[in-house]
């Protein structure tokens, strides 16, 4: 299973990590990735999901980090929301 998910493992192969496990702040398991500049995915394992799906999900959320520049947060909630001022 683990030579399918080639974005984990180019991830991997040139620096970068993923993260698997229970993060308690949210009473979940979780599945990261990041490489040496930003976090490009942060995923929950959905109910009932597997452990081969969570990582195929994560396998596919880095391609889309890198290809579409879009960063997958399931973990802070990130609906949209009122504009915030920046901070001084």
């Amino acid at each position: 299973m683990i030579s399918t998910l080639t974005n984990i493992a180019a991830l991997v192969e040139g620096g970068g990590e993923i993260t698997l496990g229970h993060l308690d702040a949210i009473g979940k398991c979780v599945a990261t990735a990041t490489d040496d500049a930003q976090c490009l995915a942060m995923l929950v394992r959905h109910k009932g999901e597997s452990l081969d799906a969570l990582l195929r999900r994560l396998d596919a959320a880095i391609l889309d980090a890198y290809d579409n520049e879009h960063f997958t947060d399931e973990i802070n909630d990130l609906t949209p929301s009122a504009p915030r001022k920046p901070r001084r």
